[in-house]
């Protein structure tokens, strides 16, 4: 995970030299929509991927722009303006509001119910870090991870797979987890590998047309050195996995005992960057995207191995589709 880390540092570097002149812009409405339109135009990386027409969308837009419109409508065009790329990553954040695309999870079931949760993990379960986990009355171990901001250390991560090694599998249950530390992501991925594994490429910005990128740089996940385990690990996931839960769902994808199982995930695979616009209101954006290890885009999410909704039926018993799914196929040897 450290080219990501320099990666992003030496696009923060070149980042921050770009808008020196920008910044001298006059604060009018006008200057502002100028400036964020450009922010995206050099600097987003999935419009060609995306096929949007960056400068169609600034005609269109730019029509609604007048010095006489309230701040509250200036906003809102804005950040219709940033739902065209169609990203969750791409965020306009001012003191009063904050614009935001949420359509990737919103069109989709939600395959998640907490109160249903609560019949498979009970109230005795242990807590470790950001985990909660149980062993299951079939001898399934139950691991859920509700973020990859709530800290898990490798003491964590040993005590947990220690103890659940007498379960005869796995289900490591990511839904609704909306990302967080691609750290966290690399490291629980880390304990499923057994040899140094390439499962991703990552490349950054080398000029302000749309498809000036570096070549893609090779990522991989080096073997934990403590505890890795080796019976089969169910990776539950809906659409409401994104980011760096999309990020360790990828990486899983090249563990040897893993099976995805569930809906497909929420994508989000561009790294983000931020930067400000004249009358300080800042911009969240997509700047270096992520592929897996065939070099393909993940932006849009990934499918599961085996595709499960919830049902109806299942619900109104208290009974979760997709665990019950995944102890089956963990059960069948």
């Amino acid at each position: 995970m450290k080219s990501k880390i320099v990666i992003y540092l030496l696009f923060t570097l070149l980042f921050s030299s770009c808008f020196e002149e920008d910044a001298q812009q006059t604060n009018t409405k006008r200057g502002n929509f100028e400036v964020l339109w450009k922010i995206m135009d050099e600097h987003y990386c999935f419009f060609e991927y995306k096929n949007v027409d960056w400068n169609e969308v600034h005609k269109r837009y730019s029509e609604r722009i007048s010095e006489n419109m309230s701040n509250d409508a200036f906003f809102g065009v804005m950040g219709e303006m940033l739902a065209e790329v169609k990203d969750g990553h791409v965020n306009l954040v001012a003191s009063h509001n904050v614009a935001r695309y949420w359509k990737w999870f919103e069109d989709y079931p939600d395959n998640f119910d907490a109160k249903i949760q609560k019949n498979y993990l009970g109230t005795d379960y242990g807590i470790a870090g950001g985990l909660r986990y149980k062993i299951l009355d079939d001898n399934i171990g139950y691991v859920y991870y509700g973020s990859f901001s709530s800290g898990i250390g490798e003491g964590n991560l040993n005590q947990v797979l220690d103890r659940l090694a007498i379960c005869d599998g796995i289900i490591l249950d990511l839904r609704d987890n909306g990302g967080g530390y691609m750290s966290n992501s690399e490291k629980l991925a880390s304990h499923f590998m057994n040899k140094k594994t390439l499962v991703s490429h990552v490349m950054h910005k080398t000029g302000k047309g749309h498809n000036d990128f570096s070549k893609p740089y090779e990522i991989y996940v080096e073997p934990s050195s403590g505890v890795r385990y080796q019976k089969k690990v169910a990776v539950l996931t809906n659409r409401s996995c994104f980011s760096a839960a999309n990020d360790f769902v990828n990486a899983m994808r090249y563990a040897p005992n893993a099976i995805l199982i569930g809906d497909r995930t929420g994508g989000g695979s561009g790294l983000p960057f931020t930067s400000e616009i004249p009358n300080s209101w800042s911009v969240r954006f997509s700047a270096s995207p992520f592929l897996d290890a065939e070099k393909n885009q993940i932006e849009f999410g990934i499918d599961p191995d085996i595709k499960v909704d919830m049902t109806d039926e299942d619900m109104a018993k208290g009974l979760d589709t997709i665990i019950e799914k995944a102890r089956e196929v963990l059960k069948n040897k």
